[in-house]
């Protein structure tokens, strides 16, 4: 039974998926134990590196429908985001990668993974993701909806490079119950670290309330409430991680691992 990997984020009525296949399994003997003890997903020293430092970050202008725009205005968030990562690693004595990016335009292999219905898919071997720019994610650009995709899939990156991925990749579970709570605790605090960076960044963003509170609206329609693979969380979930996250500004926020059940139902 393998352990399956996939980010969810959904915007209006559309569900949009990221994410990569993992390789651990139950074997039948070492069955996880809630709550996780393993200290590398809750005591993990990401969780002591206090808030992200303030930085600007602006966005640039965006078109519908125009896939050259949209490169340009995924790009320069991620420079956003690997400078102030970067920045946060390097002054608490942490090993940093820089994360890239790609663009595709129609679905194809990524990472050894079929595309599916993924709108962006991180690779942690490679250190980068690849965003699907097609005329769903094009045609009404101009939320934060983009914005939020980047951070959440270096949220991603952020996990692998502190191997908060490969810890959760390995750890045993005995059931699809617990399979599905282990992919949403990941999820849950990607999304989180996603918060983490649009805190530090909004006060450069001209961005006001009203686009907040329309971001979290997003995010609680996004939910899998009903579906069968509960592996992402409640809307209300994902929205309460991603604001967790945004007012503190900090990844310590951020400990989904060590949440209880209902916080990452």
């Amino acid at each position: 039974m393998k352990k399956i990997h996939s980010i969810v984020l959904v915007t209006l009525s559309w569900l949009l998926l990221s994410g990569t296949a993992a390789h651990a399994s139950s074997n039948g003997t070492a069955h996880a134990r809630y709550p996780i003890k393993d200290s590398t997903l809750t005591d993990n020293d990401l969780y002591y590196t206090s808030e992200l430092e303030s930085s600007n970050c602006r966005e640039k202008p965006i078109k519908r429908n125009n896939v050259a725009s949209a490169k340009r205005y995924v790009t320069a968030i991620l420079d956003c985001l690997n400078r102030s990562w970067g920045a946060h690693f390097e002054d608490r004595g942490l090993p940093f990668e820089k994360a890239r990016v790609a663009f595709i335009t129609k679905p194809r292999r990524y990472c050894g993974n079929s595309w599916g219905d993924a709108a962006a898919m991180y690779c942690g071997k490679e250190n980068r993701f690849t965003v699907l720019l097609n005329k769903t994610a094009l045609d009404d650009p101009f939320d934060l909806f983009l914005f939020d995709t980047t951070a959440h899939e270096y949220g991603h990156h952020i996990q692998n490079l502190m191997e908060i991925t490969s810890a959760y990749e390995e750890h045993a579970f005995k059931n699809k119950s617990e399979l599905y709570e282990q992919s949403r605790r990941h999820e849950l605090q990607a999304e989180c670290l996603a918060g983490v960076f649009i805190g530090s960044v909004w006060d450069s963003l001209s961005r006001n309330t009203a686009d907040w509170k329309e971001m979290l609206a997003l995010d609680r329609q996004s939910g899998d409430e009903g579906s069968k693979i509960r592996s992402h969380g409640k809307g209300r979930n994902i929205a309460a991680w991603l604001d967790r996250g945004f007012k503190a500004a900090s990844p310590e926020a951020c400990n989904t691992w060590a949440a209880s059940s209902a916080k990452v139902a």
